[in-house]
C-alpha cells in the first residue's frame, strides 16, 4: 500500500471516532504584518514589472518564515489539519500577476512549509498526527456566469483551461507533500467540477489517490451558490466523487450557516465540513466576533451532531480555533461510511 492511500485510511479511521480540527484564516493572519511591497519580492521578484503587494501566496517563497510561523500558531492551538498557503495558486489566478510561470514554485514550496511543521507537531505527539491540506481556490473566473452584462452568452474561461490549470496546482501540492486535496470557497460548481476533473486525472495518471474534500461558499441568505445553485443541488453536482468531506466555508458566519449545514449532514454520503467567517464583516471589512462567541454558534453544530471537520474561514485566529479545537473534543462525530475508495 502506497503512502497516501495509507494516509487515507488513517484520515477516515481518525474521522469515525473524533471530530478533525480544520484551522482558520491565513489572510488574517498575514495582515497582523502589516507587510510591504519589498515583503512580496524578497529573494524572487525584485524587478517585477507589476506590484504584488496582497499576492499572499508569494509569501511561501518570500517570506517563508511567516507563513511557518501561522501554521505553528494553528497547531498549538489545536487544529489537526494545515491549509497550504496556496488559495490563489493557479494560472488563471496568478495571470493577474503575469507570475503564472511561479505557480509550481509557489504550490510546492507552500506545501512543504506546511508539512515540515505538521511532521514536528507529529513527532511530538504521534497520538494527534497532523495532516496538510492542498488549498485549492475558486480561481477569480467563473465558467458560468458571462462577466460582461451585455453578452451573457461570453465566458471568461473554459472548463478545459480550467482543468489544465487545476492540474499543475495539484501536482505540485502532491509533490510537495499534502496528505488532503480541498476544493474550497466554491462559488461555481462548473469551477468545482474542473478541478475535480483535474483530480481524478493526475490520480489515474500517476497511480495516486488522496483524500478529497469539497466545499461551497453559500453566499446570502437565500441559500444559494453565486452561480445560484441551493446546498442539496450543490451535494448532488458533487456527489459523483468518492470524497472524505463535502462543507461549507466562506461568505456566512456560523449561525447563518447552520441551516444549510442540516442539508448536508442529513443528506451526504460523505464526511461533513465547516468553517465559517467570524460573523459578517463591519463596515471596514473586518470580522467582530470572538472567540467566545463563534464558540458558542459551533456548540450548536456539535450539539446537533452535523459535522466531522470544523474549523474557521475569514476572520478567525488561533484563539478561535483553540475554543473550538477545545469544544470538538467533547464532541462524538457525525457518524458516516465511507466507501467508493
Amino acid at each position: 500500500m502506497n503512502l497516501h492511500l495509507k494516509n487515507m485510511n488513517k484520515i477516515q479511521e481518525i474521522l469515525k471516532n473524533r471530530i478533525l480540527v480544520l484551522d482558520g484564516a491565513m489572510g488574517t493572519m498575514i495582515q497582523r504584518h502589516k507587510l510591504e511591497e519589498e515583503d512580496f519580492r524578497k529573494g524572487w521578484f525584485e524587478n517585477h514589472h507589476k506590484s504584488l503587494k496582497g499576492n499572499n501566496d508569494l509569501l511561501s517563497l518570500t517570506r517563508p518564515e511567516i507563513i511557518e510561523d501561522i501554521h505553528r500558531q494553528y497547531f498549538e492551538a489545536g487544529a489537526d489539519i494545515a491549509e497550504t498557503n496556496t488559495f490563489s495558486g493557479t494560472t488563471v489566478a496568478q495571470a493577474d500577476y503575469d507570475l503564472e510561470d511561479f505557480v509550481y514554485e509557489i504550490n510546492y514550496h507552500s506545501a512543504k512549509i506546511a508539512r515540515k511543521v505538521a511532521d514536528e507537531f507529529t513527532t511530538l505527539n504521534p497520538d494527534k498526527p497532523r495532516f496538510v491540506a492542498g488549498s485549492i481556490g475558486p480561481t477569480n473566473r467563473t465558467a458560468s456566469i458571462s462577466p460582461d452584462v451585455n453578452d451573457p452568452g461570453f465566458r471568461g474561461i473554459t472548463f478545459d483551461e480550467l482543468v489544465t490549470a487545476y492540474y499543475q496546482q495539484i501536482g505540485a501540492l502532491i509533490d510537495g507533500g499534502v496528505d488532503i486535496l480541498l476544493v474550497e470557497t466554491v462559488f461555481d460548481t462548473l469551477n468545482a467540477k474542473a478541478a475535480l476533473f483535474a483530480i481524478d486525472s493526475y490520480f489515474e495518471d500517476k497511480n495516486v489517490q488522496l483524500p478529497i474534500m469539497v466545499s461551497g461558499t453559500i453566499t446570502d441568505q437565500s441559500g444559494r451558490t453565486l452561480t445560484g445553485q441551493t446546498t442539496e443541488a450543490f451535494l448532488i453536482s458533487v456527489s459523483h466523487m468518492p470524497l472524505l468531506s463535502i462543507g461549507l466555508n466562506c461568505a456566512l458566519g456560523a449561525s447563518m450557516m447552520r441551516p444549510y449545514l442540516q442539508i448536508l449532514s442529513k443528506q451526504a454520503p460523505f464526511g461533513v465540513s465547516a468553517h465559517p467567517n467570524a460573523g459578517l464583516p463591519n463596515e471596514f471589512g473586518k470580522y467582530d466576533e470572538t472567540p467566545a462567541l463563534m464558540g458558542d454558534q459551533i456548540k450548536t453544530f456539535l450539539d446537533e451532531n452535523l459535522v466531522n471537520i470544523i474549523g474557521g474561514c475569514c476572520g478567525t485566529t488561533p484563539d478561535h480555533i483553540k475554543v473550538i479545537a477545545d469544544l470538538a473534543k467533547e464532541y462524538e462525530p457525525r457518524k458516516v461510511q465511507f466507501t467508493g475508495n
